[in-house]
């Protein structure tokens, strides 16, 4: 069942892409959030916790994006990690791009 908790409309704010790395170009969002969420927004601003609402959103938001690329870093590096530690011996790349071809053919055949 939907939440019908009332609502109120962020004003429009400038939105920086700093996760792109476009920090330098700033686009207007309007987003509508619940009445607790703009409180504690309004409550952090007014504490100087946060400069301003905008300030405040795009500090969230940078967090979020640097969250979502420190996890896809941190596998990344774990597999790295697993094929550097990897007991098996190497393989010669004519080998591999032979193995892969098979495998790429044996899949097509099958499809």
């Amino acid at each position: 069942m939907a939440d019908l908790a009332p609502q109120r409309r962020l004003p429009h704010f400038p939105c920086n892409d700093d996760h792109l790395g476009n920090r330098d170009m700033a686009r207007s969002l309007q987003v509508t959030l619940p009445d607790d969420l703009m409180q504690d927004i309004a409550d952090a601003v007014e504490s100087g916790e946060a400069p301003t609402t905008n300030e405040l959103v795009n500090r969230a938001l940078d967090a979020y994006f640097r969250m979502d690329r420190e996890k896809r870093l941190a596998a990344l590096r774990a597999r790295i990690a697993d094929a550097v530690n990897d007991p098996r011996p190497s393989v010669p790349i004519g080998e591999a791009f032979e193995r892969i071809r098979a495998d790429v053919s044996r899949r097509h055949r099958q499809s």
